[in-house]
């Protein structure tokens, strides 16, 4: 059997202004490599200047897993060092973990785009913060999230201690974090981790009708949205209000912006172009 190419595991395409990102190893969970990750992220950093692009899905294949987490089988580049160095060298983990979940996950919250993420499965380790780091998710109903690091004796990464807590709160959080449950689609939703369920059949479907509703609206409105609420969570009240009026000074001068008023003003619906 030939080994499968990078574009072959990270499926992408752009269709009716919404890039599809699809991890595609079900074979092994959609655990992701190394290279997959950095493929993933510079897929997003594209999607932001990407005129043809005006929201993003991810998702993966199969109907059992989303992602479970960092591929820990896949090999890891080989650093040339001497003889005598350790294998390990202090601060060689937290560099992997900077330069790989952590920008990861940003990539995510910093793409200028609105992502969904369609969570098709199990969503464990940085799958689930790849969830949590998503604008909007839509769920299967077979689908479950694991704060899975504890399982294994390490600590959250990829943003998860940071971004857990602001979308259920700290004693939850920890509950979740502390014992590595599987965390049910249904409990998920409650919590607000996610948006909304389908069938798993539905998936595809609804994404992409909540992905046209997104591709259909003043994208650098909802992009300034996106960077106001992601900065919101930081902000003391006063910086708040200034990155409010820093935003709507922005926005005011798209083409979008001037459509949306004389739409109104003329009693009919507005054209949004994305810019």
């Amino acid at each position: 059997m030939t080994e499968s190419t990078l574009e072959e595991q990270v499926l992408h395409r752009i269709e009716d202004g919404v890039a599809w990102i699809t991890l595609n190893r079900p074979e092994a969970a959609n655990a992701i490599t190394y290279q997959q990750r950095n493929h993933v992220i510079d897929l997003l950093n594209a999607a932001s200047a990407d005129y043809h692009v005006r929201a993003v899905v991810i998702t993966a294949a199969g109907a059992k897993h989303f992602c479970t987490g960092a591929d820990l089988r896949a090999a890891q580049p080989e650093l040339a060092r001497p003889d005598d160095a350790p294998d390990i060298p202090s601060g060689h983990v937290s560099r992997n973990i900077r330069i790989g979940a952590q920008r990861l996950v940003a990539a995510i919250l910093d793409c200028e785009k609105p992502v969904i993420g369609a969570i098709n499965g199990t969503a464990a380790g940085i799958g689930a913060h790849i969830a949590l780091a998503c604008d909007l998710v839509i769920a299967a109903d077979t689908a479950k999230f694991i704060e899975v690091f504890v399982r294994r004796g390490i600590v959250p990464d990829g943003g998860g201690a940071y971004l857990l807590p602001r979308i259920i709160g700290l004693q939850k959080a920890k509950e979740l974090m502390f014992f590595g449950d599987d965390l049910p689609v249904d409990e998920a939703y409650r919590l607000g981790i996610v948006n909304k369920v389908v069938p798993g059949d539905e998936l595809v479907k609804t994404a992409a009708e909540w992905a046209g509703r997104l591709a259909n609206g003043p994208t650098r409105a909802i992009s300034l949205t996106k960077w106001l609420v992601n900065r919101s969570l930081d902000s003391d009240r006063a910086g708040a209000f200034y990155d409010e009026s820093y935003a709507q000074e922005l926005a005011m001068h798209t083409l979008d912006a001037n459509e949306g008023v004389q739409a109104f003003v003329q009693r009919r619906d507005p054209t949004y172009k994305g810019w």
